[in-house]
């Protein structure tokens, strides 16, 4: 029986079940220009028009083949027909020769979160179907990954700047494609999706989706794993909030009490996630590393540790855990620049009058700080900490302000601004099963 096409209503009840949405709803569709994304732009144009929105196409041309250019062109021709706004992002530069499709997937939500944080856009779109959640668990499965992967897309994720929103998850591809040839429209083939080189397209030759009972099977395998995750997540963050302090001087301290009474697999998801939030890091340790860290801040308290770039020292019997001054490296901030420094400080040298150099104080800034200054600090930051703390030299290397111990050199002027903004912050939008 041939499948019936997804309705405006069906989308919307989606879109509904998510929520989060304003009232006129701007929304991005990511529109490669094949059958699933293109069926989305049209239904979600129509979605948020009758709501008083607007929702723009975005393509990522990644130049990887030379007919990529014309194929976003005839893309671009199909949705100016719909009056359905468009707009063509390239990847450009050179592209890797292994890991291409990680690299392209990278460049891809990084250009796309850049175009919606410039128009103020909060939600990107994608078509991510039922069958790609299916291959996803395979994938996964294959990789030997945990609950946490096999769980596979998440109809909500946090990008920077914006919301990737995933509202066709439990919708088959065959409905999209009905969709489309309703309406008439013509769709791009892209045939990197049928090449064996690529370990996706090998699992659509080698594992027929289409069999029901199998499919069944699977979705049912991942929403198993889905509800568990979600248990898990809301487990760690609860221990979290327990056992872990964050401080804008940009250190932790926690409470190895609470951590030796949780369970080992979210004791070691706690460490991981403070050391990726201290440490600047994008991805968490290794579990081995993080089960010997946990094993040994259990056996040998008194001890201190390392790991991901950061110092677990024990301290009035707690754990601060800080950044090995060392491991971060400075940067020149000129007048009027905003940077991210060390992935974790965002720097913005408003009023600067000169260049200056951003970098971890260390032990000869600890040094040349006076005394009674760093006991008064000491209240708040504890000395322990103060070689880690950011701070702003002149070109000779002088002491120009350590903004989180009060000081200032006199006639300075204004500072640069300062606040601890990790790029791995040690809680986040949960999974989420709609």
């Amino acid at each position: 029986m041939a499948a019936a096409p997804l309705s405006d209503a069906e989308l919307a009840a989606a879109l509904a079940a998510i929520g989060g949405f304003e009232r006129h709803p701007f929304v991005a569709v990511a529109t490669s220009g094949g059958p699933d994304s293109l069926a989305l732009a049209m239904l979600a144009d129509r979605w948020a028009r009758a709501r008083g929105g607007s929702a723009w196409a975005v393509t990522v041309d990644h130049r990887l083949r030379p007919e990529s250019g014309a194929e976003a062109a005839r893309l671009g021709a199909w949705l100016t027909a719909r009056a359905i706004p468009h707009a063509v992002l390239a990847w450009d530069g050179d592209k890797p020769i292994a890991g291409l499709q990680a690299a392209a997937r990278e460049a891809r939500y990084r250009l796309l979160a850049e175009w919606c944080r410039a128009r103020g856009c909060l939600h990107l779109l994608t078509a991510h179907h039922r069958e790609d959640q299916a291959e996803t668990y395979l994938i996964r499965r294959r990789a030997g990954s945990g609950v946490a992967g096999l769980a596979a897309m998440a109809a909500v994720r946090e990008l920077s700047g914006c919301r990737l929103v995933r509202p066709l998850l439990a919708v088959a591809r065959a409905r999209l494609a009905a969709f489309l040839a309703a309406e008439g429209q013509e769709f791009v083939t892209d045939p990197s999706n049928c090449n064996p080189v690529f370990e996706r397209a090998r699992l659509r030759l080698d594992c027929r989706l289409d069999d029901p009972t199998s499919l069944a099977a699977t979705l049912d395998a991942v929403r198993q794993c889905g509800s568990e995750r979600v248990a898990r997540e809301a487990a760690l963050d609860r221990l979290i909030a327990r056992a872990a302090m964050l401080h804008p001087a940009g250190f932790a301290v926690l409470d190895p009490a609470a951590i030796a009474a949780a369970a080992c697999d979210l004791a070691e998801a706690l460490l991981g996630r403070v050391a990726m939030t201290i440490g600047g890091g994008v991805y968490p340790p290794r579990r081995v590393r993080l089960a010997r860290l946990r094993a040994g801040l259990a056996e040998a308290p008194a001890r201190a540790r390392t790991l991901g770039g950061c110092r677990f020292v024990p301290w009035r019997g707690r754990i601060l855990v800080m950044r090995e001054p060392e491991a971060a490296e400075p940067v020149q901030l000129d007048p009027g620049m905003r940077l991210v420094w060390d992935r974790r400080f965002a720097a913005f040298a408003a009023d600067a009058g000169r260049p200056l150099t951003l970098g971890c104080l260390g032990q000869a800034g600890v040094a040349a700080l006076d005394r009674g200054l760093r006991r008064r600090a000491a209240a708040s930051v504890p000395p322990l900490v103060h070689p880690a703390l950011p701070a702003f030299r002149d070109a000779a290397g002088g002491l120009v302000a350590v903004p989180h111990l009060g000081y200032g050199q006199p006639g300075a002027g204004a500072a640069p601004r300062l606040s601890f903004s990790p790029v791995t912050a040690p809680t986040r939008a949960g999974f989420t099963v709609v």
